[in-house]
């Protein structure tokens, strides 16, 4: 059985990285999808870019949607993990996968130099989606406190400065969508 999937999200790259670095980096990716290299990585719409370098940027641009498979979340969460040393600052990766039997599912891969940058990104990410859902119910007053302890609990879970990069092996969550089979932008 196979499932449409959408995997979305800009990288911000180191200097110094080349097209090599980030085709070994993604190289089980590519491998997957039968390709051998980013520029044969191309979606299966046309009106997207697919997977793409940009040098003079320093980024790698992902719009890419594909027909996989059971195996492809750990291809891609390996292959957007081994990104992390690259990296010149942390990224979200959403990964969108819409099943034949209309269920949708929705995760995030963060990508990042080291922990406390992915941590940070991770509460941005927290915050956002706090202000945008609480925001429709309850006054900026008080959303701004449930912001601080959202705050507070990632601080006291913040990685310790100087810890060594480690790849995380959690899965994404994947939550279901509420929407139909429609992309995310």
């Amino acid at each position: 059985m196979h499932t449409e999937v959408h995997v979305h999200g800009n990288i911000p790259l180191r200097s110094g990285v080349r097209l090599a670095d980030v085709e070994a980096a993604i190289r089980p990716w590519l491998d997957y999808v039968d390709v051998d290299s980013v520029a044969e990585a191309t979606s299966a719409r046309e009106d997207e870019p697919g997977i793409a370098y940009d040098p003079r940027r320093r980024v790698l641009e992902i719009c890419w949607s594909g027909w996989v498979g059971r195996r492809f979340h750990e291809v891609v969460e390996q292959s957007l993990h081994a990104l992390s040393p690259l990296a010149d600052d942390a990224a979200e990766i959403e990964v969108s996968y819409y099943h034949d039997d209309g269920r949708d599912e929705y995760g995030v891969v963060f990508v990042g130099p080291d922990p406390a940058a992915i941590h940070e990104a991770k509460r941005r990410r927290m915050v956002d989606d706090l202000k945008s859902l609480l925001g429709r119910h309850f006054n900026e007053s008080e959303v701004a406190d449930v912001v601080q302890l959202v705050n507070q609990l990632f601080d006291a879970r913040a990685p310790a400065p100087g810890t060594a990069r480690r790849v995380e092996t959690q899965a994404p969550e994947r939550v279901p969508l509420a929407t139909s089979k429609k992309h995310l932008h």
